[in-house]
């Protein structure tokens, strides 16, 4: 399996984010990689490669509205020119446009314009916001270039994660949406049809909304229920497409504290719904905070399950790109993710 790992993931690193009413260390932190890295090295895993040349950002506009990579790119200068005493605090929203509200003319002032492009107030932006999400997704266009080339599966190892990442917001602690620019790499390169599969705790709300009105990529998903989780404005079962997208949007919500056999279940409808779709490549949205100890999510999955994730999707039989997303118990991180990989690798070989 071809990694290719985020080298620049660091210099993204947020300080706090607005989690239940009160400042907190931020969940999403450069050890993430970092754990996942030492378990896949620890595993005998060296075949490790940083993103190719030829990146740039004309390939993020077939993803995201030039606007929104504008503001991404200039959002820190932006924010230091406002106060320099701005450069020791990152950029959180203060304001949103309430539903009536305009936002189709763009504010003057920078925090306003903040508040049309972030949904939440859990994702810090920062000095280096911009390079490390931009490296990732170059990490990611990289990964499904070597399965368009004929590799059976590569992982994308990078932070910030995307799939919360819409055409034109961010939240979720993603700004641009990976997983999106796999899927869109595969089409260019010959596939007719691509499928998204998400199995991150929380719905991939950017990645249904990008391909939402499209019936060549088609986008499954299980995730906590939206009635009690994050992002709780999207990812219920009704949701199954608009337009020419029609069908191709699988929703599979599930209650707090589901336990493996029923994951498993709604894995295999999931996958299910992807062969009847007729998609000829795969991309994984990797989030493992289904895991029973993670802050931040509710289901009960443990270190063995991940074994037999990564088995379920291997048996699907689809050139595939894992993409790295949630997962935030950072000391079985690794493991969990390894565990996942591994369980591919033992069915795809």
């Amino acid at each position: 399996m071809q990694i290719i790992c985020n080298e620049q993931h660091a210099l993204h690193r947020g300080r706090m984010e607005m989690f239940r009413g009160e400042l907190v260390p931020s969940f999403e932190k450069p050890e993430r990689v970092e754990l996942v890295l030492a378990e896949l090295r620890r595993r005998g895993c060296h075949a490790l490669a940083g993103p190719d040349a030829g990146f740039d950002q004309a390939l993020l506009r077939a993803i995201h509205a030039p606007h929104y990579l504008e503001f991404l790119a200039g959002a820190w200068d932006a924010w230091v020119a406002l106060d320099p005493a701005n450069a020791t605090r990152d950029v959180l929203p203060s304001y949103w446009p309430a539903p009536g509200m305009r936002r189709d003319v763009m504010p003057l002032s920078f925090p306003a314009r903040v508040g049309l492009y972030a949904f939440d107030a859990g994702s810090p932006l920062m000095a280096g916001t911009w390079e490390a999400a931009r490296h990732g997704a170059a990490c990611a266009w990289t990964a499904a270039r070597r399965v368009a080339a004929g590799e059976r599966t590569a992982f994308a190892l990078t932070r910030p994660p995307g799939h919360h990442a819409g055409a034109d917001f961010y939240g979720g602690y993603c700004f641009l949406n990976n997983a999106a620019l796999a899927a869109q790499t595969l089409r260019d390169a010959g596939a007719a049809r691509v499928a998204v599969l998400d199995v991150d705790y929380h719905h991939g709300n950017g990645t249904q909304a990008i391909f939402y009105a499209r019936s060549d990529v088609h986008v499954a998903s299980l995730h906590g229920n939206p009635l009690t989780d994050y992002p709780y404005y999207l990812g219920h079962a009704d949701e199954r497409g608009e337009g020419a997208g029609l069908g191709f949007n699988h929703n599979l919500p599930l209650a707090r504290g589901t336990a493996f056999e029923a994951w498993r279940a709604a894995l295999r409808e999931a996958l299910a719904g992807i062969a009847a779709a007729r998609a000829e490549a795969l991309v994984v949205s990797l989030g493992v905070d289904t895991f029973e100890a993670d802050p931040v999510a509710g289901f009960s999955l443990v270190a063995e399950d991940f074994l037999r994730a990564g088995e379920e999707i291997a048996a699907a039989g689809l050139p595939t790109v894992f993409v790295f997303e949630g997962g935030y118990a950072v000391a079985q991180l690794g493991v969990n993710v390894a565990n996942v990989l591994d369980g591919f690798a033992q069915i795809a070989a």
